[in-house]
């Protein structure tokens, strides 16, 4: 019993060990292209010929927040003949109302605003965006969630970009507006910006595959419909046409220096239910793309890259059942001496702790300089471990 426990303990730390020299590899890409970043990049002149943009807006029962989505997003500084806004709207509550009132308010003042209300929410959101292409006018679809603030600037960052034919999607990079309301936010946003910085960055700079957010980003719409449209039969529909877009050979943009302000979740129930969508939609995505990433035409390292993307949640998995396993293990290491070599051996594994520590302090220390930042990162850091280790159960039941 003590060997085959011994066993699995130690296979279960090599798979963590493993997957934290991805995220060493990625960190390493990221910081060897920002300086060459820095120097190469430019901002894309607005083609003379301005496209036509479609926002679309899903929403559910948001009635707290999609006044103030609205209003932001009629602020947005583009041609009044060249944009339209899809409120697609799935809400059973009062949110309806508000986006009737806001809609016709905003039609009277000249904006091209349309309200898509559904009784039947089949599909979800993805059924929602999928039903509003069906009447979307603009050869570019820009998307929003309702916690959303985008700029007044965004389509103007973010369309040029188009004018490579070859790009089916432009993902810009999430801020947080109450990132400092609480400790609870202050860890969704520490692990936030690893994402949207090393993560995407260095996937998006190296020819690997990344993944549209869902939000916040826009869409060429022949790159949508190319990829066979949105398909509700995952939780992460964004994750799936990403795939199935980048397969289909159409390249991605990413662009980090581009913010858009959201709003963090402030319940943990919340933020359970959205980690829980993530890691379980991540899950079925690699069941459901798996095949189709391995008889791709693309190198072995962008292979590799994308299963290591798709099967992240695995490592939450893994880390509860070592977790787990502690208790066993302490006492297998007090009573059988003999394994003691084996112990000493497994210090090596330390080193995973080590790669997460550089890896998220890269983001950390792009925003924090002050002495009193890098006095305070161990803690930040610390408080992040123990966050993720609280939300490994969780995470586990989405696999």
């Amino acid at each position: 019993m003590e060997i085959t426990l011994l066993v699995v303990y130690f296979f279960l730390l090599t798979c963590v060990l493993l997957f934290s020299f991805f995220q060493l590899q990625l960190a390493v890409l990221y910081l060897r292209n920002q300086k060459k970043t820095r120097i190469a990049i430019a901002q894309p002149s607005m083609p003379e010929d301005i496209p036509y943009v479609t926002i679309q807006l899903p929403v559910y029962n948001e009635l707290y927040v999609v006044e103030r989505l609205i209003d932001a997003v009629s602020r947005i500084n583009y041609p009044k003949n060249k944009f339209e806004i899809q409120m697609l709207d799935d809400s059973t509550d009062e949110t309806s109302e508000i986006i009737r009132r806001k809609v016709n308010e905003l039609k009277s003042k000249g904006l091209n605003i349309e309200c898509i209300h559904r009784v039947d929410r089949a599909g979800f959101k993805a059924g929602a965006l999928k039903n509003g292409l069906l009447s979307a006018k603009g050869e570019f679809i820009a998307i929003f969630d309702a916690d959303f603030l985008p700029e007044p600037d965004f389509l103007l960052k973010t369309i040029p970009h188009f004018s490579d034919k070859n790009i089916g999607a432009v993902q810009t990079r999430w801020g947080h507006i109450n990132k400092n309301y609480s400790i609870l936010t202050r860890a969704q946003a520490f692990a936030l910006d690893a994402h949207f910085t090393v993560e995407q960055s260095g996937r998006n700079r190296n020819g690997f595959f990344i993944n549209f957010n869902g939000t916040a980003g826009v869409w060429r719409k022949t790159a949508i419909l190319d990829a066979g449209n949105w398909e509700a039969d995952t939780l992460t529909e964004d994750l799936d046409l990403s795939y199935r877009a980048q397969l289909k050979g159409w390249k991605f943009k990413y662009l980090e220096e581009v913010i858009s302000p959201a709003e963090l979740p402030v319940t943990l129930n919340a933020v359970k239910l959205q980690q829980f969508r993530w890691m379980k939609g991540g899950a079925q995505n690699c069941i459901k793309n798996y095949k189709k990433v391995l008889a791709a035409p693309i190198s072995f390292k962008t292979k590799a890259n994308a299963f290591h993307h798709m099967l992240s949640s695995t490592v939450f998995f893994f880390t509860f059942l070592i977790a787990i396993l502690s208790f066993p293990m302490m006492l297998i290491r007090n009573y059988h001496e003999e394994y003691e070599l084996i112990f000493t051996i497994s210090s090596v594994f330390m080193i995973t702790t080590l790669i997460l520590l550089l890896f998220y302090a890269i983001p950390y220390f792009k925003e924090n300089k002050s002495l009193a930042s890098v006095l305070l990162y161990p803690v930040y850091f610390f408080l992040f471990l123990i966050f993720m280790f609280g939300l490994s159960l969780n995470k586990s039941l989405s696999r």
